[in-house]
């Protein structure tokens, strides 16, 4: 019985050697690829690259799937960019006149609340109706006690 079938399978067996061989050779150039990519991308966020190369090596796709669940969301440059883009806005609205300090609207300087929250920024001189800071005793504008 095993001769017939191994007289069946003769044709083919070259075919049969070849496809395996191209298949385990797949398989070390894609798992090499991914210790690769592994390795570069835990080294673009900033966590141990070496580790991660190590333990795709060892578990292949399971430790790569493991190592995409635990890797930051963002890469070390993108989050440095993002803190920038935060502080650049931060200095742009200050630089652009005051905000609300309880809804971070722009207000102009002699509102006396906020237009879109309805906060208390100032109160109104009881003489001139000029706005004050809501801390000031004195008006300095008419010299007034409040």
């Amino acid at each position: 019985m095993e001769a017939a079938v191994g007289e069946l399978l003769a044709p083919i067996q070259p075919a049969l050697k070849l496809t395996t061989n191209l298949c385990l050779l797949f398989f070390v150039v894609f798992s090499i690829a991914l210790v690769f990519w592994t390795w570069r991308d835990a080294d673009r966020r900033g966590v141990m690259p070496w580790f991660w190369a190590l333990v795709v090596l060892l578990f292949n796709v399971f430790g790569w799937a493991i190592y995409m669940v635990v890797r930051p969301p963002e890469s070390a440059l993108d989050a440095r960019e993002r803190e920038l883009e935060i502080r650049a806005k931060e200095v742009e609205l200050l630089r652009e006149g005051q905000t609300c300090p309880a809804c971070f609207q722009p207000v102009e300087p002699d509102f006396l609340i906020c237009p879109s929250c309805m906060k208390k920024l100032r109160k109104e001189c009881i003489s001139c109706g000029k706005a004050l800071k809501l801390d000031w005793q004195v008006c300095p504008y008419c010299k007034t006690k409040q």
